[in-house]
């Protein structure tokens, strides 16, 4: 994989280890007791790091969007809705508090300029631009004047949609994420090899955002050189909300972790060689030579 970011006090690319996100996004249901929950899991699997949405919801949606009617824990329609998912200033007071106290990273989804421009205050190590945003010419800007790491997914993009996009961000600081934007993902359709069909095309660092059922094509992502990897993580997947159910419970997290790290371990330098422990197996076996 070419190249490398900065993250934090990581380096992203190149030959590095791949930086293993859990993404908690909306998954804490408005309370902030989960969000914490969720963070105490994410570090127990050993992650790097750890990611929210942020969205001024006003100016996300529109006022018949959120008039819809939608029956949800917070009310009666999409707005009561949207508006009970999203935390405010106190509770990303609490989560910079707890996530400094843990020793681990966490950054943000912005949807909007206010919200890039909220999650400033908080000097997040990067941001990430949901997919959904890669057209918005005028919030790609918005977050380059950070001067941060930008994490671009690409998920229901074409490839001309992303080359806007890298022109209109530059790519200095630069890591672009694979991912197909169906919760859940069909198998067939996620389609890894757009990883080094980017790669090439790009010359940044590439990475996987999964959305699937199942760890295999994540820990795959990885073996193909994924240079960072997001998972969204959930304490239940029969919780309510839209995420879960194309979300990593702990356990399976743990896992996913402790796979990607065996795989890295494994990869070794390329060159061929006969290890000291082989050399009593070749003595006994080898008939000649």
């Amino acid at each position: 994989m070419p190249k490398s970011v900065t993250i934090g006090d990581r380096q992203v690319g190149d030959k590095h280890a791949c930086l293993i996100v859990a993404e908690i996004g909306i998954n804490h249901n408005g309370d902030i007791a989960v969000a914490k929950k969720l963070i105490d899991a994410a570090v127990d699997s050993g992650c790097d790091a750890v990611k929210f949405q942020k969205r001024t919801v006003d100016v996300v949606y529109t006022a018949e969007e959120l008039a819809k009617s939608r029956e949800n824990p917070f009310g009666l329609t999409n707005g009561d809705l949207k508006r009970g998912l999203e935390f405010g200033k106190a509770q990303y007071q609490e989560i910079d508090r707890h996530c400094r106290e843990l020793g681990v990273m966490w950054f943000a989804s912005c949807w909007d300029e206010a919200s890039v421009d909220f999650i400033e205050k908080f000097s997040p190590p990067c941001y990430k631009i949901a997919s959904a945003s890669l057209t918005d010419d005028g919030l790609l800007r918005h977050h380059r004047k950070t001067g941060r790491p930008i994490v671009l997914s690409t998920g229901m993009s074409t490839l001309a949609q992303v080359d806007h996009a890298v022109e209109v961000l530059g790519k200095e600081d630069l890591i672009l994420l694979h991912t197909n934007s169906t919760y859940p993902s069909k198998l067939e359709e996620l389609n890894l090899q757009v990883i080094n069909t980017m790669a090439k095309r790009y010359d940044v660092p590439v990475g996987y955002s999964g959305h699937e059922v199942g760890l295999a094509p994540s820990v795959g992502a990885a073996a193909m050189g994924a240079c960072m990897l997001e998972r969204h993580i959930t304490l239940d997947r029969a919780m309510w909300g839209s995420d879960q159910a194309a979300s990593v419970e702990p356990q399976g997290f743990s896992r996913l972790v402790r796979d990607v790290r065996a795989i890295e371990l494994s990869f070794g330098d390329g060159e061929k060689r006969v290890y000291d422990t082989e050399v009593p197996i070749m003595k006994k076996l080898r008939r000649k030579g």
